[in-house]
C-alpha cells in the first residue's frame, strides 16, 4: 500500500497567491532538501519525523470536512510520486492545487500549479512552463532581479507575484509596492493567514 509522510493536514483559508481568501484543505508532506534559510516550517524537513498515511487515509481528511480544494504543499511535496494521490483526491470530487519549488520532475494532475523557486535549488524548465503562478519570496532587494529572470521562464499565462518574506515584510514591503507600481505585470502577495491569526 502507497504511503506518504504527513506533517499535518488541515482545513484553512488560503493566505496567499492567486487563491488567497478561498477555503482550502492542506496536506503538508514531509520531506525536504531544498533548505531555504527563512523557512518558517523547517520541521516539515525530515521526512522520518513524520507519521505515514496511506492514500485512503489522507483522501478521506478533505472529504470529511466537506472541502472542495486540497493543497498539497510541504516540505517539497515533489520529492514524491503525487500520481495516485492526485488521481485519488481528484476522483472523490476535490480540486487538487499544488505549491512546489520545483526543483524535482512534476508527478500528479492539478488545478493548479503554484511554483515558488528557491536559490538553493534551480526549478526545472518544464515545471516553469506549467506554472499557472510564480511566487517570488522577496528577501532582500536583489531578489527582485532573480525574480525577472525566473518570470522569462515561465509560460505568458503565468500570474506572477512577490511576496515579502515575513520576517522582512516592514522593510521590503515599501520596495515591492513601488516595484509592482513600476513593473505592473507582478502582483503583490502577502501571508494574510498570520494577519488573520490562522494556521
Amino acid at each position: 500500500m502507497e504511503v506518504l509522510p504527513v506533517m499535518e493536514h488541515f482545513y484553512t483559508i488560503q493566505g496567499e497567491g492567486a487563491y488567497s481568501g478561498v477555503a482550502a484543505y492542506f496536506i503538508r508532506l514531509g520531506g525536504c532538501d531544498v533548505g531555504c534559510v527563512w523557512c518558517d516550517v523547517k520541521e516539515s524537513w525530515d521526512a522520518d519525523a513524520h507519521p505515514k498515511y496511506s492514500i485512503e487515509d489522507i483522501v478521506s481528511w478533505p472529504v470529511k470536512a466537506n472541502a472542495d480544494l486540497v493543497v498539497i504543499t510541504g516540505g517539497e511535496p515533489l520529492m514524491y510520486n503525487l500520481y495516485p494521490l492526485t488521481l485519488a483526491l481528484r476522483e472523490a470530487g476535490l480540486k487538487v492545487n499544488i505549491e512546489t519549488s520545483g526543483a524535482h520532475p512534476l508527478s500528479g494532475t492539478y488545478d493548479w500549479i503554484c511554483l515558488s523557486p528557491k536559490k538553493f535549488k534551480a526549478p526545472l524548465p518544464e515545471i516553469c512552463m506549467k506554472a499557472h503562478e510564480l511566487k517570488i519570496i522577496v528577501f532582500n532587494k536583489s531578489d527582485l532581479k532573480w525574480a525577472e529572470e525566473h518570470a522569462d521562464k515561465v509560460a505568458p499565462y503565468c500570474q506572477l507575484y512577490l511576496q515579502p518574506e515575513w520576517g522582512r515584510s516592514e522593510k521590503m514591503l515599501p520596495i515591492i509596492i513601488d516595484y509592482v507600481k513600476q513593473n505592473p505585470r507582478w502582483r503583490i502577495s502577502l501571508q494574510t493567514h498570520k494577519y488573520m491569526n490562522i494556521p
